[in-house]
């Protein structure tokens, strides 16, 4: 089979246009993968924050784990009725997008 002479290159132009799709979807693939991660990191922290906090432990402890398990993250904790609800929230790494958690036991320390 001959090529004609005006098919040269038309793969690489093809390869050129198609590239920076590919990568886009891998860049965004990563970062949901990436977020998903951190959300799950997330709540196991929220629900060890409240486990602690409802033991009457150190408050102090429990900003560590979550701290500890996703950087940035900040802690609220509140006491309706007899239990011990802690919201956790944290930048998702993606500008304009922040995760949130939210984990309740009961309330032993009191």
């Amino acid at each position: 089979m001959r090529l004609r002479s005006d098919d040269r290159g038309s793969v690489t132009a093809e390869f050129a246009v198609a590239l920076p799709a590919v990568v886009l979807v891998l860049a965004l693939g990563v970062t949901a993968l990436s977020a998903s991660a951190r959300q799950v990191r997330l709540q196991d922290s929220a629900a060890d924050a409240a486990r602690l906090i409802a033991r009457a432990d150190d408050p102090g402890r429990a900003q560590e784990i979550v701290a500890g398990a996703v950087a940035g993250a900040a802690l609220a904790a509140e006491h309706p009725d007899d239990l011990v609800c802690v919201t956790v929230t944290a930048p998702a790494g993606v500008p304009g997008l922040t995760l949130s958690a939210r984990s309740c036991a009961l309330d032993g320390g009191r």
